[in-house]
Parts: C-alpha cells; sequence; structure tokens
C-alpha cells in the first residue's frame, strides 16, 4: 500500500483592482501575505514537502512567499479553468454584451464552455490525472499544490466521486487548506480519505503595522 497525502492550498485573496472580473487562466494580482502570516502558513505545512504550483503567477508567488528556500514544481494539469475570451472581463459587461450565451453558461456552468474556453467538467479531468502521475512516482513525501478554487473542486471532485454540479458547490477561500490523502492499495485499487477542506490558515492579526 503507498499513501501520497495530498495539501492543497488556494492562492492568496485578489488584490482590490482586480476584483469583480473573471480570473480564470489569465493573470490577476494578488496580495501575498506578510512574513509573520506567510511563517505561521509555512509552519503549518509538512515537512519535507514536493511544493508543487499553478504556472500562472498569483499561484507561483504564493508558494514562494510560503516556503522561498523551495522552487515549486510548476504543473500545467493545476492552472485554473480557462475562460477565453471573458478572461479579464467584468460580469456586468459581458452579460449586458452577451446576454444569450451568458445566461446559457450559468444555467450550467459545470459542464458549459465558456466561448473560446474549456469547461470545469474537462478541468477535473485533467487535474485528476495530474495527480495520478504524480501519486504514481516513486516518493513518498507529501505533495503540497498552491493553486485555485476551481483546481481544488476538481481534487475533491475525484476523491469523493463527485459529479462536476456537486463538487462545484464547495466553498473555497484563498490560503485556506484542503487535505486528501489517495491511497494506493497493492492489487491496484484506489481509496481516498478526506481528512480537511477549506479550513483556515493562520493570521498575522498581531503582526505589528
Amino acid at each position: 500500500m503507498a499513501v501520497t497525502r495530498w495539501y492543497w492550498l488556494r492562492h492568496a485573496p485578489l488584490a482590490a483592482s482586480a476584483l469583480g472580473r473573471i480570473h480564470g487562466a489569465g493573470e490577476a494580482p494578488v496580495d501575498l501575505p506578510a512574513p509573520m502570516r506567510a511563517a505561521r502558513i509555512a509552519h503549518a505545512l509538512p515537512e519535507g514537502m514536493r511544493l508543487v504550483a499553478s504556472p500562472l503567477a498569483r499561484a507561483r508567488d504564493t508558494a514562494s512567499v510560503l516556503r522561498p528556500d523551495l522552487t515549486a514544481r510548476i504543473e500545467p494539469g493545476f492552472i485554473e479553468q480557462d475562460f477565453g475570451l471573458w478572461e479579464g472581463r467584468v460580469h456586468a459587461e459581458i452579460e449586458a454584451a452577451e446576454p444569450e450565451a451568458y445566461a446559457a453558461f450559468w444555467r450550467q456552468p459545470a459542464r458549459a464552455r465558456p466561448p473560446g474556453g474549456e469547461r470545469y467538467a474537462d478541468v477535473i479531468a485533467r487535474v485528476a490525472a495530474t495527480v495520478d502521475r504524480i501519486s504514481a512516482e516513486a516518493d513518498a513525501r507529501p505533495v503540497v499544490v498552491v493553486a485555485h478554487a476551481g483546481v481544488v473542486r476538481a481534487a475533491l471532485a475525484q476523491a469523493l466521486g463527485l459529479t462536476p454540479e456537486q463538487s462545484i458547490s464547495f466553498v473555497v477561500d484563498p490560503l485556506s487548506l484542503t487535505r486528501i490523502d489517495r491511497i494506493q492499495m497493492d492489487d491496484g485499487a484506489v481509496l481516498w480519505r478526506v481528512e480537511t477542506v477549506n479550513r483556515p490558515l493562520p493570521t498575522g492579526e498581531d503582526e505589528p503595522c
């Protein structure tokens, strides 16, 4: 039996200038945690980890602030859902310009495809393939992934056998932790154990201004 411990961490919160826009596979600025909070979060993560990050800067920068002593392995399979032509645009603007397409998407957000983008159901498939590939590596160290809300929901869909509609309903806050164990049995069967979902990580409330 081989157990791979997965620690899923959503990146730091979006900066005020980025709020209200769709930021999927596009870049967006974030407010990185101050040094004291970054140290506290890092202390809550396992020793001897393999640090992995989405290719997007908001995930890479969060990873490097939390563990400046480690170089994160970049995994394209853990990038956020691509919203295509809607990337970087304000919701109200899209709704006004493309009311039918916008309404059709939000009727089935787990399976509909944004114009020029990808379906959330496809995100689940690529995240699952990446999890299986990394878990198959001969390495017993825990895996810490700094990624996105959609990616964490996809990991939960794989572990719990959920439909896209079910898994998309999970709340995944910035700088929250979701812990999942992948258990590879000797006969080839794969079992899953979910320890925590969307757990808040330590704050830096007493850090000097």
